[in-house]
């Protein structure tokens, strides 16, 4: 019992430490998720849900550094009555979560690892049930567990991590991202990424006289029927699939934003965007003007869009893309990319603004 308390203490401690840097290093991301579950549940279960939605940003900061204080406090054996019932809790309500996801398939990802590492719905949840499995372990040996430290160590070990763990949520939401994780970063060729790597194979199920039968390619023979398809080489997919640029009227100007050196400005919503950041903006769409190209993208629609605009000042043309696109992009509303030819060769958030100097070292390398 004391090496299987022992492996449980590691698991548990270290899993969440690790899941919690993760989502530390981006909390918008966090943030968006949980808006989106919000959502989910405000349409299935009552409005009552939407009521948190406003403050998805101040809750997710809290979960995930919570999430690593957690993970410190039972390594240290940490008061363990208060920790094991913290953490008993907490994983049941990921545990909800996952579950709901993976029985409706509602929301398609939980977010349990960020960006960083991509679980399906039932395998969050199978990793949350082993998890409890291990807490449930600690739950009940928990007046057993002597804490490693010192009373006043261990208080300041855990302020410490609780510290730290606030300070670079709130850098990373005020920043970017320490490390970027998604399909946007810098370097990506993303008219390459739109592509498979290779050929995309599949295997089709048919079904003739009671009978399944396997196929490389869909059969010509009509007594054959479809039942269902399988793709062979999954990790040859696209890893962007949904980006798209279109105008008022619908046009598709996708290959647009690929033509040379764009700056691009993103406004994910124009009434949650911060005003105050176009003062910099137009300063700096001023410099550009007519020596690169300028796109402003927004999932706003064009009457609530255009009145923006206006208020701001912003004199640069703009088209429309999806919103979880254009969040996945950059997390700052707004926010600058810099693409050459696709390629995203710089990101900014709206507090740190670059140069017209630093856009013209960066397009011309």
């Amino acid at each position: 019992m004391k090496l299987l308390t022992g492996i449980a203490r590691i698991a548990v401690g270290g899993l969440f430490i690790f899941s919690g840097l993760i989502k530390i290093n981006d909390p918008v991301g966090t943030a968006i998720k949980l808006e989106e579950y919000f959502a989910v549940f405000s349409s299935n279960f009552g409005s009552f849900f939407s009521l948190f939605e406003p403050i998805a940003l101040q809750l997710g900061v809290f979960l995930v550094v919570l999430e690593v204080v957690l993970g410190v406090a039972v390594l240290l054996y940490y008061r363990m009555n208060i920790t094991t019932w913290a953490l008993l809790l907490l994983i049941l309500f990921f545990s909800v979560l996952t579950f709901y996801s993976a029985f409706t398939g509602e929301v398609t990802d939980c977010g349990c690892f960020g960006d960083a590492i991509k679980l399906t719905p039932w395998e969050s949840f199978n990793k949350d049930m082993v998890l409890l499995v291990f807490i449930l372990i600690l739950f009940m040996r928990r007046r057993d567990l002597k804490p490693i430290l010192s009373d006043s160590t261990g208080h300041l070990v855990i302020a410490s991590a609780t510290v730290i763990g606030l300070f670079l949520s709130v850098y990373a939401i005020r920043n970017l991202p320490f490390i970027d994780f998604r399909a946007y970063k810098e370097g990506t060729d993303i008219p390459q990424a739109m592509q498979p790597s290779e050929d995309l194979r599949y295997q089709y199920i048919m079904e003739k006289d009671g009978e399944l039968f396997e196929f490389e390619s869909y059969p010509t023979d009509t007594t054959y029927q479809y039942k269902d398809i399988v793709l062979l080489n999954p990790e040859a997919q696209p890893k962007i699939t949904d980006y798209s640029i279109w105008n008022s009227n619908g046009d598709d100007l996708t290959n647009q934003s690929f033509q040379g050196v764009q700056l691009i400005v993103v406004v994910h919503f124009a009434e949650k965007a911060h005003s105050q950041a176009f003062d910099g903006i137009n300063a700096l769409l001023g410099q550009v003007d007519g020596k690169m190209g300028v796109m402003v993208l927004t999932a706003s629609d064009e009457p609530t869009f255009e009145d923006f605009r206006h208020q701001v000042q912003l004199a640069a043309p703009f088209f429309n893309g999806d919103a979880t696109v254009l969040k996945t992009m950059v997390r700052s509303n707004p926010g600058i990319l810099l693409l050459k030819d696709g390629v995203v060769i710089g990101k900014w958030h709206y507090r740190n603004l670059p140069s017209y100097q630093q856009l013209s070292e960066l397009a011309s390398r």
